[in-house]
Parts: structure tokens; sequence; C-alpha cells
């Protein structure tokens, strides 16, 4: 006889779940890796130590501009 549950037994119950559990955990890392921002580029990087050293007074603004030039 097979029983209520096509002959599975309450085991295979629990593995049916196993596919649309992944199924849904696979979606949200899509969700989320990709909602998530990327870290900037080198160049954001260096224009923005660049701005703070001429915010500080490290550097001139011709130098800032000479500088801002090269990096852009």
């Amino acid at each position: 006889m097979m029983g209520e549950f096509g002959g599975w037994g309450w085991g295979g119950m629990g593995f049916g779940w196993l596919i649309p559990l992944a199924v849904i955990g696979l979606i949200v890392w899509a969700v989320v890796s990709a909602t998530r921002s990327n870290p900037p580029a080198g160049g954001d990087r260096a224009l923005g130590i660049l701005k703070e050293r001429y915010a500080r007074g490290e550097i001139d603004r011709d130098t800032y501009e000479s500088m801002r030039r090269d990096l852009t």
C-alpha cells in the first residue's frame, strides 16, 4: 500500500522542501548581490584623497588642478 504521501512516507516530504528552499535562497542571494554597492574604482579613490589633501591645505590650487587633470 502506498499510503498518503505516494509511498515516500514522512521523509519524502522533508526532501520535497529542499529544492524550493534552495531556489528561494538563490533568489535572495541574487537580489542582495545586485543591490549591493560596488567599491569605488581606483581613480575615484585617488580623486577623493586628492580633494582631502587640497581641503587640508597640503597642496595648492595649481598642484590640485594639475593632479586632477592627470587622474581624469
